[in-house]
């Protein structure tokens, strides 16, 4: 008897080391490459000031969808709110941002991280009906820092004017 058994439990044994090293390896979780992970920097409930230390607003910046988007929360001292949604293009292998906001403005946005600066731009309609090129960058300085510097330009990138510059401060 115990012969049979030992018999039983090696073949069983070996029947699931077979079915295991033959088993393709699980499939990769959805948005899990590095290339997703670039603007995580930007996750967070952060204070924004601008450029002479006023409040300009707050942002709260999550990962949603699995970790798949980055989406932002907008709320200024001045009433505006809006949000965006960032999402790294595997087929482009580029970042792309649509934001909208209460004021009627829609931004659609494409770029990339480099050097621990993400820029995204594009061109698009002002609220004054002006077409205009629009380029943001979010610049990370450190784990509790991140500074957004958008510029637009009418003249094709000859010039560029800010349109908001703003520091943005950890809220923990």
């Amino acid at each position: 008897m115990k012969t049979i058994a030992a018999i039983a439990t090696l073949s069983i044994s070996i029947a699931l080391s077979s079915a295991a090293a033959g088993a393709p390896p699980p499939p990769a979780k959805p948005c899990s490459a590095p290339e997703y992970r670039q603007f995580d920097f930007w996750v967070g409930n952060w204070r924004v000031t601008n450029p002479q230390g006023q409040l300009a607003g707050a942002n709260d910046v999550t990962l949603e969808y699995g970790g798949c988007v980055v989406q932002e929360h907008w709320s200024g001292t001045g009433g505006d709110v809006g949000s965006s949604f960032n999402a790294y293009r595997s087929s482009t292998k580029q970042w792309h941002q649509t934001w909208v906001d209460n004021q009627g403005l829609v931004l659609l946005l494409d770029g990339s991280y480099a050097n621990g600066v993400m820029t995204l731009s594009g061109s698009g309609m002002s609220l004054s009906g002006i077409e205009r090129l629009n380029r943001i960058q979010w610049t990370h300085i450190d784990d509790d820092h991140v500074r957004q510097l958008w510029e637009s330009s009418v003249d094709g990138g000859k010039s560029w004017t800010v349109v908001f510059d703003g520091m943005y401060t950890r809220v923990k």
